[in-house]
């Protein structure tokens, strides 16, 4: 049984306290939530979203037991990570709890705690086949530069990949600043016309704000914002994006063409559905173009539309595909981009976040990370440098045509599969 330990007596473990007692009895009133979370933290995450994200982190802990907290990992007054579990159980969520300056919640973050890496490739199989009825992997030793597969299932065929189409936009940006014809200095504006919908941060911002390029190619990857997505887009042009899925050697770049913008993406799945999504899957190549130019004068959908979306649309047509090798391919011109003059913030970009991957650093030195989804749809994808100069490319694609695929679940699956995946590679 884990040890039962209390919060610290500070401004972060006085809420600590009141959300453990608070969430043994959702769900929690407006006006108490009101009481202890900051305005702001309450403008962005609703009440109807705080209680549901509780009650999930409950479904996750199991059982009927007392929920207590078991260790803490940052203890500050205003800041604090701890760990829960519902006796007998071993821990299974993680708490990061933040406040303001007057003592409120300004921050909260739930997180699955992944269970220990598997030791074997049967037993990563095992992991990876519990994410999805339909998945993907490849785990390939990348270190001279070409994929060489160690262990794969199904990694040529193509399937919806999520936010991981990101990662052709970074090298559609990257090859225009090696040319010459982007400067990563340059600024890109906000405005009505270009935002879209979170995830991300500059969609919420004044119209008119300006971000360097190599801002906007930092908080694409780093937290996947498609407001910044589609100003990239937008600077190098429909057109670069659909080359480099060539130029990396994407099997069948065919199925990219047209390349959607995110905004492009979220009108195609919420305005009008199904009508508008039938209209795109039923028409031709050219018909589509004509179709997305006029998609792009329509108004954005509202945010509660994009909430109320919780089940598969359309994952097999309107999306953004990729085969588990193709995915290693773009890893390797990426990586071959940050080594040409002009082209650093490559690398930089990919550094910010490992995506929780959380390697040994003594054995390792370097992780990028790329994931994505969508209801139906689950991607992660990994280029992990080992300290011996060794590089190797992990990725699952998981997919439900039919059902949405509970995160909660099979992220935290996932990430132990691909962790445990890249100790046996390295060990091999």
């Amino acid at each position: 049984m884990s040890q039962v330990i209390a919060p610290p007596n500070t401004p972060a473990g006085i809420q600590a306290r009141w959300l453990l007692a608070a969430s043994a009895r959702l769900p929690i009133p407006i006006g108490e939530l009101q009481a202890h979370f900051a305005a702001g933290f309450l403008h962005h995450v609703s009440p109807e979203q705080v209680n549901s994200a509780l009650a999930g982190a409950g479904r996750l802990l199991g059982g009927s037991g007392a929920v207590e907290f078991t260790s803490v990992e940052v203890d500050q007054p205003r800041q604090l990570m701890l760990t829960v579990a519902r006796a007998p159980n071993p821990p299974r969520v993680k708490v990061s709890l933040g406040v303001d300056g007057e003592g409120l919640i300004s921050g909260l973050l739930l997180q699955p705690l992944a269970p220990p890496p598997p030791t074997s490739w049967s037993g990563v199989d095992a992991m990876v086949r519990s994410a999805a009825p339909e998945v993907r992997m490849l785990v390939a030793d990348v270190t001279s530069g070409t994929c060489r597969t160690v262990h794969a299932i199904d990694p040529t065929t193509p399937a919806p990949i999520g936010s991981v189409f990101k990662l052709y936009v970074l090298d559609a940006v990257g090859q225009a600043a090696a040319s010459g014809s982007v400067a990563w200095n340059e600024t890109l504006t906000a405005t009505s016309a270009v935002k879209s919908l979170p995830s991300g941060e500059l969609q919420s911002v004044p119209d008119g704000t300006q971000v360097s390029v190599e801002d906007a190619a930092a908080k694409m990857i780093s937290i996947s914002d498609n407001t910044a997505t589609d100003m990239l887009i937008g600077r190098v042009g429909r057109p670069a994006v659909e080359a480099a899925l060539t130029a990396t050697g994407m099997s069948d770049p065919t199925l990219d063409r047209p390349f959607l913008t995110t905004r492009e993406f979220f009108i195609l799945k919420l305005e009008q559905w199904p009508t508008l999504a039938r209209d795109y899957l039923e028409a031709n190549e050219a018909g589509r173009r004509a179709l997305l130019a006029r998609i792009d004068r329509m108004s954005l959908p509202a945010l509660a539309d994009a909430a109320a979306w919780t089940t598969p649309r359309d994952i097999g047509g309107i999306e953004w595909f990729a085969s588990a090798e193709d995915l290693c391919r773009v890893y390797m011109s990426l990586r071959g981009l940050a080594r040409r003059p002009g082209a650093a913030p490559i690398g930089r970009t990919l550094d910010i976040n490992d995506g929780g991957l959380d390697l040994d650093p003594a054995r390792w030195q370097r992780t990028w990370f790329k994931g994505g989804s969508e209801p139906g749809v689950l991607t992660m994808t990994y280029l992990a440098k080992t300290r011996s100069e060794t590089s190797y490319f992990a990725a699952v694609l998981a997919e439900d045509p039919n059902s949405a695929i509970d995160e909660a679940e099979a992220a935290p699956a996932m990430l132990s599969a691909i962790k445990g995946a890249l100790t046996l590679a390295a060990s091999s």
